[in-house]
């Protein structure tokens, strides 16, 4: 079972993905407001949160792009705007995934499903562990070859598999001073771990680009 927070104005949208997600055994808290999210999310502890674009008050890419200061936590845009900007804007902040309305939601909860396996740190289908004292990644217990700079990529995008990290994300965490870098180098540092990783488990792919939004880790067949 896993809490889930409703971040949705409308009541009956609400109460309709509360009783879904209960039927499926999960725990479904709901705040209509957008001013009161953040707190929700400080006070519930929430394992996911549904988060709607238009809410009164404070939008719901302001709540995300303030989220992702200093959580990690799996976030499902809701909305009813299609536009493409607004998509890859709401990926560019740190959306973990995006569902128009109107939507089915039994699709939600499939959604909702899928997004908390993928992100359940060091689950047994995972073959890779970290090693954050030594600052050293494993696959399938055999040390995996990396520069400081790729550990810190391979970190980030191995402890929050299926996040979608933008350019300017991962610029943050490879480098302190980002003088004179530019983000093509993020591409550089992925096509050599893609290359590392490959050469250790051929036929999978672990580092999926994602159009227009950035990258993220899942593990496939290639």
């Amino acid at each position: 079972m896993a809490r889930v927070l409703i971040a949705e104005d409308e009541p009956k949208i609400a109460q309709l993905l509360a009783d879904y997600l209960a039927q499926a055994g999960h725990e479904a808290l709901t705040v209509g407001e957008g001013d009161r999210v953040l707190a929700s999310v400080a006070a519930e502890r929430p394992d996911l949160l549904l988060l709607d674009i238009m809410l009164p008050g404070t939008d719901g890419l302001s709540i995300l792009r303030e989220l992702r200061r200093n959580s990690a936590l799996p976030v499902i845009m809701l909305t009813a705007r299609v536009e493409e900007i607004d998509r890859l804007l709401g990926l560019e902040l740190g959306a973990d995934d995006y569902i128009c309305k109107p939507f089915s939601p039994r699709e939600v909860v499939a959604r909702v499903r899928a997004l908390l396996r993928r992100a359940v740190p060091n689950a047994p289908a995972n073959p890779f562990t970290v090693d954050e004292d030594a600052r050293r990644v494993f696959y399938l217990g055999r040390p995996v070859p990396h520069t400081t700079t790729e550990y810190r990529l391979l970190h980030a995008l191995l402890t929050h598999p299926g996040r979608i990290y933008s350019r300017d994300q991962l610029l943050d965490l490879m480098h302190d001073d980002l003088r004179d870098v530019t983000d093509r180098v993020v591409d550089s540092h992925i096509r050599n771990l893609r290359r590392k990783l490959e050469d250790m488990a051929p036929g999978q792919t672990f580092i999926h680009s994602v159009y227009g939004a950035g990258y993220r880790f899942e593990m496939s067949e290639a």
